[in-house]
């Protein structure tokens, strides 16, 4: 009888577990109060949306019911500013749509009680990468997704028979300035060694197959 009885016991007491984790994951947040809402403290929105705007993009920005204070088809330049009227240039690169809209609206509260500002990004086209040297098709792709560097062989056709797998570098933009430069090993990854060097690429990744 006692070995008929183990399982069951084990059987329960992992239900019991799984059902005490359950519990922890599904629990309901505490309200926050509207000094914390005030201050962004609590945000879930910001947590969410975490793109960053990049130079080339095409924004909207929408301020409800002014429409002196509305464009369409905004284009962060160069130096990744946007302009806005009466605002004049504002920094757009690097942040997410919701800080811009709340640098916006604090500018706006010059002009407008309690502006309701809108960003929307139209096209991201800042979010690219390129893929040059021994691959079937070289050039510059879009990053519509997240994207791995495997992915981003694949997209560009695969190699050429000349392509030196082994000696693949990523060159990577740095924050800050200048460059990093990382190794890939596609045999070892085909392979299924060292995946951690399957790496997520970003925006302006260089990928070089010698």
């Amino acid at each position: 009888m006692k070995q008929t009885k183990r399982p069951i016991n084990c059987f329960i007491l992992v239900m019991y577990i799984i059902m005490s984790f359950s519990i922890i994951e599904f629990q309901i947040p505490q309200k926050a109060t509207a000094t914390e809402l005030e201050q962004g403290v609590i945000d879930i929105v910001e947590l969410k949306n975490n793109y960053k705007i990049g130079i080339g993009d095409i924004l909207d920005i929408v301020t409800w019911k002014e429409a002196d204070f509305s464009r369409e088809n905004i284009v962060v330049r160069l130096d990744g500013k946007i302009s806005l009227p009466l605002l004049d240039d504002i920094v757009a690169a690097g942040l997410t749509p919701l800080q811009l809209k709340k640098n916006i609206s604090s500018l706006l509260k010059k002009f407008i009680d309690s502006p309701n500002v809108t960003v929307v990004v139209r096209s991201p086209a800042s979010q690219r990468f390129y893929i040059l040297g021994e691959v079937a098709r070289t050039g510059e792709y879009p990053i519509q997704k997240e994207l791995t560097i495997i992915q981003a062989f694949a997209m560009a056709g695969g190699f050429t028979e000349w392509a030196t797998k082994k000696e693949i570098i990523l060159i990577r933009k740095k924050p800050e300035g200048g460059t990093d430069v990382i190794k890939v090993d596609y045999k070892k990854l085909s392979q299924g060694k060292g995946l951690e060097n399957n790496i997520t690429l970003k925006a302006d990744d260089t990928i070089i197959v010698p």
